[in-house]
């Protein structure tokens, strides 16, 4: 049996998985905002591109967070990279936390995903000697604040390794995975948190030249503004903030994020851009195209043959059917309605319509894809654009729902499981 030192050491060690899968009618920044980077956020990029800092990114990145070694996927991840590389490059976001491994699950092993980016970048890249030149795709990964990690140096030495993996000199984009919560020993007093110690990390890598731009995730308006302040005083901008942004995913901070993010030149990149999947229509129109949105929500075959654990099924039925409480009876299906009509008369998808919308307010929705079919359509959203009255016809069928995505199970917009319970945090 493991003794009680090691059980006490996997506790720790025990942190969930990462969260990915973030909008703009930005009003125009007032002058009363000051922002000593300003002159850096004019850049001038094609239409399917925009600014993360010094980047130059699409405007729909990939996530990565269920990709895995395996000879099944192996093959098929190959060929989404390759087509990302002539698509453009691409634009992927990971993290040292984030792999299938069993180990990395309990807090070791970390860096599988990481390792994977790494090895299929350089197998697909393009020969220098090839007379068609590609852009090599963006990467960006994440820091995971951690109950041993109580120093600037901690940041510094995770961002090496992460840039080992990775096969990079200077990794693109180096973010926060999200503020540091995650406090075993809370109940006895021991909860000093280490924000601004991490801060100073990034600042260190950014001076080092380890990485090319900082981010953060899951900053509400106060930290993100704080971080902000925090950098620049040190000379070092804030690329970006990667936060839960939906169509029904805009409220509990969301959208008060958002702005001030726009305010501050920070880009907001968005995970669940699908609300797990609810606005694409597949838990609701796959099986049987044939029924309309509303027949079609009452059954939930593809919700029940989806890879969602039992927790988070129970979870999505509710948005799919209504519960008659919280959410109202009939679910989502007036959204779906709407969504499906504006496909249709843009000759889109329901999920490009919800990537679109995303696109619309200035961020940059960030989508899993596991093959080359559901890249291709996800990178199908930077095609068209939805007009102002799509826009707000989406709006206020969200609106009128009376709800906020916040999750599933234990995949949660507001929070982590970390192997002894739920650690909140709140976009305040």
């Amino acid at each position: 049996m493991p003794s009680h030192k090691t059980a006490t050491s996997l506790l720790l060690l025990t942190i969930a998985s990462p969260i990915v899968d973030a909008y703009i009618p930005a009003a125009p920044e007032k002058k009363s905002v000051s922002n000593p980077f300003e002159t850096l956020l004019k850049p001038k990029v094609g239409s399917g591109l925009t600014r993360v800092g010094s980047l130059s990114v699409p405007k729909v990145g990939c996530g990565t967070l269920a990709w895995s070694v395996d000879n099944e996927t192996g093959p098929e991840l190959s060929r989404l990279v390759s087509t990302a590389y002539k698509q453009g490059g691409g634009f992927f976001d990971t993290g040292e936390r984030y792999g299938s491994n069993f180990k990395t699950a309990f807090g070791m092993g970390w860096g599988e995903t990481e390792s994977l980016i790494g090895k299929l970048v350089k197998e697909n890249k393009i020969s220098e000697e090839s007379e068609v030149k590609y852009q090599s795709p963006i990467v960006a990964t994440k820091f995971t604040p951690s109950p041993w990690r109580t120093s600037a140096k901690s940041v510094v030495e995770a961002c090496e390794e992460s840039r080992r993996r990775l096969g990079v000199e200077s990794i693109d984009l180096y973010q926060i995975q999200m503020p540091d919560i995650v406090k075993p020993l809370r109940a006895f007093g021991v909860d000093k948190t280490y924000d601004e110690v991490y801060w100073d990390g990034l600042a260190e890598c950014y001076h080092r030249g380890l990485v090319k731009n900082v981010g953060v995730s899951n900053y509400g308006p106060t930290l993100v503004t704080q971080c902000y302040e925090h950098l620049a005083k040190r000379g070092v901008r804030l690329a970006s903030n990667q936060i839960a942004y939906s169509l029904i995913g805009r409220h509990n901070g969301a959208q008060q994020t958002l702005d001030r993010c726009n305010k501050l030149g920070v880009k907001v990149l968005a995970y669940y851009p699908f609300a797990m999947g609810l606005l694409t229509g597949k838990y609701s129109l796959e099986r049987n195209p044939e029924l309309s949105a509303e027949s079609a929500l009452t059954n939930t075959l593809s919700l029940y043959t989806s890879r969602r654990s039992n927790l988070e099924r129970k979870d999505l039925e509710s948005y799919v059917n209504g519960n008659g409480k919280s959410i109202p009876v009939g679910g989502i299906a007036p959204l779906l309605r709407t969504m499906e009509r504006i496909a249709e008369n843009n000759n889109a998808t329901v999920s490009q319509v919800a990537l679109n919308y995303i696109i619309s307010k200035g961020a940059i929705p960030i989508p899993g894809a596991r093959t080359k079919a559901q890249y291709d359509d996800n990178m199908g959203a930077l095609r068209w654009r939805l007009s102002a009255k799509e826009v707000s016809q989406m709006e206020v069928e969200a609106d009128n729902l009376g709800i906020s995505f916040d999750g599933a199970g234990f995949k949660r917009s507001d929070a982590k499981f970390v192997g002894y319970g739920m650690e909140k945090w709140s976009l305040t």
